[in-house]
């Protein structure tokens, strides 16, 4: 797994929101992207990540800043998880998984004694320009949105 570093461009990608429409990542230019990827919806995990980056949301939008979660669900998987924790941001659905690779969030995991391939809970910050500015990989679900916010406000 080759995760992409800060100062490297950021691969173009254009996939299905909850709603079905197509995202591209090029109608975010002149703004700065987090791109968050993640396992699965509606686990706790995941669930406790969003709810935060949602709660969190305005104070991301003062900073510039959209967020574009994307994981390997279905869009009626995704509407259903907007839905029931009244997500207000993008839920990207990349289920053949090849912006998590393009990315290198898609490798080898293990879990409760099991191998097997899936998303590495990792995010990229996207600068204006379509750079990579940050990789995020160390942190905890339920500090995910203020390692962000702290990374942007010690960078203003």
């Amino acid at each position: 797994m080759n995760t992409l570093q800060p100062n490297s461009p950021a691969p173009l990608f254009t996939l299905l929101d909850q709603n079905e429409k197509e995202i591209s990542l090029a109608d975010f230019k002149g703004r700065k992207v987090l791109v968050y990827f993640y396992p699965k919806a509606m686990t706790p995990g995941c669930t406790t990540q969003a709810c935060n980056l949602r709660d969190s949301k305005t104070e991301l939008e003062e900073l510039n800043v959209s967020v574009l979660g994307i994981s390997p669900d279905l869009p009626k998987k995704l509407a259903n998880f907007e839905l029931k924790k009244e997500l207000n941001f993008t839920l990207l659905s990349d289920p053949e998984h090849k912006v998590a690779e393009a990315f290198g969030v898609w490798g080898e995991k293990k879990f409760m004694g099991k191998t097997y391939d899936g998303i590495h809970r990792i995010s990229f910050l996207i600068d204006e320009n379509g750079q990579i500015e940050q990789v995020f990989s160390k942190f905890k679900t339920k500090d995910h949105h203020q390692v962000v916010i702290d990374y942007l406000k010690g960078n203003k």
